[in-house]
């Protein structure tokens, strides 16, 4: 059973749908109790950094993902909630964020030629030798983002040029980030759902 934590901050309708696609079960849930002794949890994200964390300061959920994580718990951020994984974001004026990996948020950079935000398919090149996530090497995945992670190399799998480098999948320990969609993402994404449960049973 994957929990997925529910904040008011994420796209879990189709989320749960891709999950139910591959058989695999899933609770959406706020219930600190239920999230603790789960066996994963999934953080989603849709909107902005400062009001998701208002969320979760307000639920008491901050403080619980933390505990879970510092337990070993597996976890997978996914868009928004990756970068709520990550120390900070200056979106709409600084806030703190998770702390699970180190690095911050910052906004993509106005280029010509590149519209904010980045919106649609983006090619990934994995960054580190990592057998588990092979299959996004080369791959096309979906993004919707205005903002991007600034993280230390030894924490990015995979990126995507954007104007810049944006890291698309990080992991820090039992901590995993995805700034793309994987449940827009067609069979690459739901491959890569996949994955997570298969390190989730072990």
């Amino acid at each position: 059973m994957l929990t997925i934590i529910d904040y008011d901050a994420g796209n879990t309708y189709n989320l749960q749908k891709a999950f139910r696609y591959l058989g695999i079960q899933t609770e959406l849930t706020d219930d600190p109790k239920k999230i603790l002794a789960s066996q994963a949890l999934i953080l989603p994200g849709v909107g902005a950094f400062k009001a998701a964390m208002a969320v979760l300061n307000k639920k008491g959920l901050t403080a619980v993902l933390q505990k879970a994580a510092s337990q070993g718990m597996p976890i997978l951020g996914i868009c928004l909630g990756m970068q709520l994984l990550f120390d900070s974001s200056s979106e709409y004026g600084f806030s703190q964020g998770l702390h699970l990996i180190p690095g911050k948020v910052v906004q993509l950079p106005e280029k010509p030629s590149f519209k904010i935000p980045q919106m649609g398919w983006n090619q990934n090149y994995l960054t580190q030798a990592n057998q588990d996530f092979q299959i996004l090497d080369q791959a096309y995945t979906y993004f919707v983002h205005s903002y991007y992670v600034q993280c230390a190399d030894e924490y990015v799998l995979s990126q995507v040029d954007y104007s810049v480098a944006v890291p698309a999948l990080v992991e820090k320990d039992n901590v995993y980030g995805m700034q793309f969609h994987p449940e827009k993402s067609g069979q690459v994404g739901l491959s890569l759902l996949e994955i997570f449960n298969e390190k989730v049973a072990g």
